[in-house]
């Protein structure tokens, strides 16, 4: 016997209310399923082998609305952090630029740093750890003798770091400049913006920074970024790949700019991938952008360097159908 209450029983269960399982609307069915991979399948074949769900589904929606954004010649802009250098990741970015699938590529200064060293030395990433206690954490003379060269440069011509740093960069001739992005977009004239937090790069404490000089051409850059993401209104597309607090939040402040200015901001799209999913992407990129029918917003969660290979694949891949 209960100790409870006389009246405290139980709720009945016989009068629950059911229907057949046939007729309710269910999120999953047999034609979302993956199909088994065969050794003769074609990348093509690879693709439409997964599954239609989550992100298979964000990942051909969003190769669909960046193909959309190529035919009516919308931007196609790739903010990057370093860690897409780093994971060997600029030859599939250059690929790209030349399919028409990247027209401007925002980054931190971490890209800088690390795409100017591979152009130069096929090399880049240093042990932090082996080499912070010595202090000759960040150290590297040419990296430092580039980039704030580059910044000097660029101010007194009044053009931005990303720009100043390609042609820079370029002008050495270096060995692996294929494999540069800087390269790649100084030579194709696809705009590419550089946007630092100054303290934040190796290069702000050799002895050639020059404050005035990084902050003119960041600056210039974040205009002619807020430039670019004007003209996203009607199908422009913008990426945040592995930056979780820099572009978020310029992303952010030219979206608020271009709309100051009396400009629409319509049928836009955005992404966010990372191997996380952090507060400042989904919020400044994915979310408030679009918000309120302004567009449509997707978060991609994984490793770099599986995930843009996946999306490259899908556009590419999807052009020839």
């Amino acid at each position: 016997m209960s100790s409870y209450e006389d009246d405290l029983r139980p709720l009945s269960l016989d009068k629950v209310a059911t229907y057949p399982l046939a007729s309710r609307p269910s999120k999953v069915s047999l034609s979302d399923f993956a199909s088994p991979v065969q050794e003769d399948s074609s990348l093509k074949d690879f693709l439409g082998s997964l599954p239609n769900i989550l992100a298979v589904q964000s990942l051909r929606e969003l190769g669909a609305r960046m193909r959309r954004a190529r035919e009516l010649q919308k931007p196609i802009i790739w903010g990057i952090g370093g860690h897409v250098i780093k994971t060997g990741l600029a030859p599939l970015i250059i690929d790209l630029m030349k399919r028409g699938f990247v027209t401007a590529i925002a980054a931190n200064g971490s890209v800088l740093v690390h795409d100017a060293e591979i152009a130069m030395v096929g090399s880049t990433s240093e042990d932090v750890d082996a080499t912070l206690g010595e202090g000759a954490f960040g150290g590297a003379d040419e990296t430092g003798k580039l980039l704030n060269r580059a910044a000097q440069e660029g101010a007194n011509e009044g053009i931005g770091l990303g720009e100043a740093t390609g042609r820079a960069l370029l002008a050495l001739n270096p060995k692996h400049a294929n494999y540069s992005l800087l390269c790649a977009a100084y030579q194709a004239r696809v705009p590419f913006t550089g946007h630092l937090t100054i303290g934040g790069d190796i290069g702000h404490f050799h002895p050639q920074a020059d404050g005035a000089a990084l902050g003119a051409t960041t600056h210039t850059d974040f205009r002619l970024l807020s430039e670019l993401v004007r003209r996203m209104d009607g199908g422009g597309v913008y990426l945040n790949i592995g930056s979780a607090v820099t572009l978020p939040e310029v992303f952010l402040k030219a979206v608020t700019l271009v709309l100051n200015l009396g400009h629409q901001l319509s049928d836009i799209t955005t992404a966010n991938f990372d191997f996380i999913q952090s507060y400042r992407p989904l919020t400044n990129v994915v979310r408030r952008p679009t918000a309120n029918g302004a567009g449509k917003g997707y978060s991609i969660t994984g490793h770099h360097e599986l995930t843009l290979p996946l999306l490259a694949a899908e556009l590419i891949c999807a052009c020839d159908e």
